[in-house]
């Protein structure tokens, strides 16, 4: 019988430019063993006796170097089945905005960067869990609804 986890992080990051919202893609290195070349929002592992919470905020500021603003837990849960180990994985998705006009201080993770709006970010993601995410984030964060004045993390 396939097993169900929950061990997958994911950030949507996201800045303002002029009052625009831009989102940062990360491009995976080449050398990468997983998905090499592929664009994505920050994803990582937890890691053994870490919260979610803690595994997103460590997995942000080692892929980026960035310490959020602010922080948000997504009204979102990305879902992928695992042929290789019959394990169905939940990634718990958060969201952080960064200052404007910043740069990422990239890990040896990813090779390459780039601010973007909505549409060019979800044109990039090589996977509709994460196209989704970022939809949710734009709809219910970024334009400031109830979601997202409920769903702030204060750290």
């Amino acid at each position: 019988m396939a097993s169900i986890v929950c061990n997958i992080v994911e950030v949507c990051i996201f800045s303002f430019e002029n009052k625009e919202p831009l989102y940062l893609m990360l491009r995976r290195s080449k050398s990468e063993r997983l998905y090499p070349d592929a664009w994505q929002i920050v994803t990582g592992s937890i890691e053994k006796g870490e919260t979610a919470l803690q595994g997103a905020l460590r997995e942000l500021k080692e892929e980026t170097g960035y310490d959020p603003q602010k922080f948000w837990i997504v009204p979102h849960v990305n879902t992928f089945f695992s042929v290789k180990y019959d394990m169905l994985n939940h990634t718990v998705v958060f969201a952080a905005q960064v200052p404007p006009k910043s740069d990422p201080i990239l890990s040896h993770e990813h090779h390459q960067f780039v601010w973007c709006n909505i549409e060019k970010a979800k044109q990039l993601c090589v996977w509709p869990g994460q196209r989704e995410a970022l939809q949710i984030v734009h709809d219910y964060i970024v334009r400031g609804s109830k979601a997202a004045e409920f769903s702030e993390i204060v750290l």
